[in-house]
């Protein structure tokens, strides 16, 4: 099993309930804008275990699937 890498995000949160992540803040100081959400569902996280929201993102034109487990944020390793 991978491991999870746990995230600072920069969230927006919609009127109607959704929410947005806007930029990627990794523990050594580096930011990351996400570019574009290009599909957000429900899933597991099929590598490293847990499931929660998963958004595709864009980000510097490379697709990220970035994971929201009960509001902490993790990528997979």
């Amino acid at each position: 099993m991978l491991e999870k890498i746990e995230l600072d995000i920069i969230v927006e949160h919609k009127k109607d309930g959704r929410a947005v992540p806007k930029t990627i803040l990794w523990d050594d100081g580096r930011k990351f804008s996400i570019d574009k959400v290009l599909d957000v569902r429900q899933a597991a996280a099929l590598r490293c275990g847990g499931i929660g929201t998963r958004y595709i993102c864009k980000i510097y034109g490379k697709e990220v699937a970035i994971f929201d487990e009960e509001g902490k944020w993790f990528i997979e390793k």
